[in-house]
């Protein structure tokens, strides 16, 4: 069986994933709201999906406020869809 990737593993970092699989961006407080998150605990994570490549992050201006906008890469879209076929094996679903 093929082991799940520890880095999409993680509850928080998952459902990122799983909001970035259906939409095309979406902005740190659209993410906050979908997944309950803490600013702070989000942050972090965001961070580390970044620094693995599964996400890019563009921080801008929204008139005067701060915007930060995610968008799944390739690999992290590659990355997603082999978390969810380890799972499946796990789960003898394929």
């Amino acid at each position: 069986m093929k082991e799940l990737n520890p880095l999409l593993h993680s509850q928080l970092r998952l459902g990122v994933m799983s909001i970035l699989m259906t939409v095309d961006e979406a902005d740190f407080v659209y993410l906050k709201e979908k997944t309950e998150s803490t600013a702070g605990n989000l942050s972090v994570q965001i961070d580390k999906l970044s620094t693995a490549g599964y996400i890019e992050v563009e921080k801008g201006f929204a008139g005067k406020k701060p915007r930060t906008v995610c968008h799944i890469t390739n690999q992290g879209r590659l990355a997603f869809e082999e978390y969810v076929n380890a799972l499946k094996e796990y789960l003898n679903l394929s």
